[in-house]
This record gives structure tokens, C-alpha cells and sequence, in this order.
């Protein structure tokens, strides 16, 4: 390798990179939707399944588990550019991992896991968990909306009865949300099977290196949230995930920065949102519609996308336990944001290949040019 190519290899000239003006000015900048129609429809579709099953749940002896049923909507959002024939079978396996998430950590609490065993299963998930979503080519939003959900299972269960009952919510909303994106198939843009390829062949020890990054980046920021007296802990570690899974270090950097700065943005006004006690049935109407809203912006910009994603994720945290929900709750939302991006960002860097960092010098050249 040349001198001049060591050099731009190095670590501290990826970090200079990073910190350039011109990768700061790429995080605000609004890029091309490619797949739009797919991707509202994908949001359509969770917010059907959340207009159907939320209200059913609350009007039922199992109010207490709304929140846990808005989690099973979630699993429309996936599949989206993936042909008609991979469709129905990904979100099926989404449902799948959904679930058995919920369940998993949920009989963990049962059990009495200590609180730092429970937070090395959800980093142990984290990395099981993009693993799957990965090698599984479920598309975006990749591993988050399980890890989201192994956060909110974390919350204390009494009996093994509740797990079921969790496990029983999450998965019924999740079938009904397969059944809506099968009956609604013939509105999304048709994607043909040699656009949409399973990704490059990775070997299996690149595959092992990406998972064993993205769990120590989630343990490290959970037992942080966890050490200075946080109640989620997980969305530290969503924060690290969020990052690790970029596919190079300047989206890893936009993510870090765009998911800050929504957050922030987002918790503020979800904040004041909550302060105003709303009914559950104002909670259900504007969680469809940040579904629905969310998916229509975030290809554009992942910023813009946060500052709606932020108050969705608080409002069915709040469903799932609206005793611990108010200031504190969005408060918190940003501090282990900060904390999980930043982590997430660090072992990014610490753990690229040559040929990550060379390629973030050669994107970086063709952005100053």
C-alpha cells in the first residue's frame, strides 16, 4: 500500500472526515426518494392495521396490552422493495421475529433476570437480530423495530400469564398486519426480482465481525443509560444499532447526527404533547398517522424522518406503560439517544476495515471537488 493510501486509511484521517463541514452539510440535504409509492403504502399499511387493532384491544378485557399490539403493527414496514413473490414470505418471517422478541425478553423479566442479564440478552438480541434482518434481506427499517420492541418487553411482568398475553397482542396485530399488506399487494409498485438482490456474498467472518460490533455497541450503551439511572436502557442501545448497521462510515455519521438531532426535535414536541394528558383514542389516531407520515419522509432525509419516528416510538412506549411516561420520558429519549449514537459512532471508526476508510476518503474527495 502507498504512503499516500495509509494515510488515507488511517483512523485519524477518517475522524477529520467525519468532522468535515461538507460531511455536516450532507446531513441536512434532502436526496431522491427511490421506491416512494412503496414505501407510503408500507406505512398505509401500519396505519390500517393500527386503526383496526388498537381500538379492538382497548375496547376489550386486554386494554392493558395495547401497547404491545401497537409493536405487532410495526412488521408491515418491512419487505417493502422486495418483489411480489419474497413479500408475503419476509413479513411473515418478521412476524415471526416480532414475536418470539416480545416473548424472549418478556420471559426473562418473568424469571428474574437480573437487570445486568437482561441488558446482555438485549445486546445478545441486537446482534442476533440484525443478523437475521440482515442475512434475511428484510430491508429498512433492518433490525430496529425489534430491538424496539425487546426494549419495551423489558418492563416488569407479573406472571407468566402476562408474558403469554403480551406474546398473544404482539403476534395477533402482527398476523392482521401480514393479512392487510397480502390484501393490499396489488397497490405496490411491482419490483423485479433482479433489482432487489440479497446483497453482496459478505464471508461469514465479515457477517460474525458486523454482529459482534453492533452487540458490544449496544452493551456498552445500555449498561451507560443504565449507570446514570435510566428506565430505557434499550433505546441507548437502539441508538448504537441505528448506526452500526450503515452500510459505510459517512452514512454511519449521518445517521449518529440525523438521529440527534431528530430526536431532540421529536421528544420536545412529543413532551409537549403528553403534558396535555391526552385520551388513548387521540394516542391511536396520531400514532397511525405518524406511521403513515413517517415512511413519506424518511427516504428524503433521515433527519426529518426522526423528528416523526421520535414521537411514534414515545406515544407506544407510552400505550405499554403510560405510568412512566411525561417530560422525563422524552427527556431521556434524547439523552440515550446522544448516548447510543455516540458509542455507536466511536466503535464504527474503531473497528473499520482499510477499505472502509478508504472509501469514506474517496467519498469525502468527491464531495469537495
Amino acid at each position: 500500500m502507498s504512503i499516500s493510501k495509509k494515510n488515507q486509511a488511517s483512523r485519524l484521517s477518517a475522524t477529520r472526515h467525519l468532522l468535515h463541514r461538507h460531511q455536516m452539510r450532507e446531513t441536512v440535504m434532502l436526496a431522491p426518494q427511490q421506491g416512494l409509492r412503496n414505501s407510503a403504502l408500507a406505512g398505509f399499511q401500519v396505519a390500517v392495521t393500527a386503526l383496526i387493532a388498537l381500538p379492538l384491544i382497548q375496547l376489550s378485557p386486554f386494554s392493558h396490552l395495547i401497547g404491545f399490539a401497537s409493536l405487532g403493527t410495526l412488521v408491515a414496514l418491512f419487505g417493502r422493495f422486495a418483489p411480489r413473490a419474497r413479500r408475503g414470505w419476509i413479513v411473515f418471517l418478521c412476524v415471526l421475529c416480532q414475536t418470539l422478541t416480545v416473548f424472549g425478553m418478556s420471559t426473562a423479566v418473568w424469571v428474574g433476570v437480573p437487570v445486568e442479564g437482561l441488558l446482555l440478552l438485549l445486546a445478545l438480541a441486537c446482534g442476533l437480530l440484525f443478523y437475521l434482518a440482515t442475512a434475511g434481506d428484510f430491508g429498512p427499517p433492518g433490525a430496529l423495530i425489534f430491538v424496539f420492541a425487546a426494549s419495551v418487553a423489558l418492563s416488569d411482568v407479573e406472571s407468566f400469564n402476562m408474558v403469554l398475553q403480551r406474546t398473544a397482542a404482539t403476534g395477533a396485530a402482527a398476523l392482521l398486519a401480514w393479512l392487510i399488506c397480502m390484501l393490499t399487494e396489488v397497490l405496490r409498485e411491482r419490483v423485479a426480482e433482479a433489482s432487489t438482490p440479497l446483497g453482496p456474498a459478505r464471508p461469514l467472518s465479515h457477517q460474525l465481525i458486523a454482529v459482534g460490533r453492533v452487540i458490544l455497541g449496544a452493551a456498552i450503551a445500555a449498561f451507560v443509560a443504565h449507570a446514570y439511572g435510566g428506565n430505557y436502557p434499550g433505546w441507548a442501545a437502539m441508538g448504537a444499532v441505528a448506526v452500526l448497521q450503515g452500510a459505510h462510515l459517512h452514512i454511519s455519521m449521518n445517521r449518529a447526527l440525523q438521529r440527534t438531532g431528530g430526536n431532540i426535535v421529536g421528544a420536545t414536541l412529543v413532551g409537549a404533547f403528553l403534558v396535555l394528558e391526552p385520551s388513548i383514542w387521540t394516542v391511536i389516531l396520531l400514532v397511525a398517522f405518524l406511521s403513515f407520515a413517517t415512511e413519506v419522509i424518511i427516504g428524503a432525509n433521515y433527519g426529518l424522518g426522526q423528528i416523526l419516528v421520535t414521537p411514534m416510538a414515545l406515544l407506544m412506549s407510552y400505550l405499554a406503560a403510560p405510568e412512566l411516561a411525561g417530560i422525563e420520558m422524552a427527556q431521556e429519549r434524547v439523552l440515550d439517544t446522544v448516548i447510543g449514537a455516540g458509542i455507536g459512532m466511536v466503535l464504527a471508526v474503531v473497528f473499520s476495515t482499510i477499505d472502509d476508510r478508504v472509501h469514506l476518503a474517496r467519498h469525502h474527495e468527491g464531495r469537495t471537488r
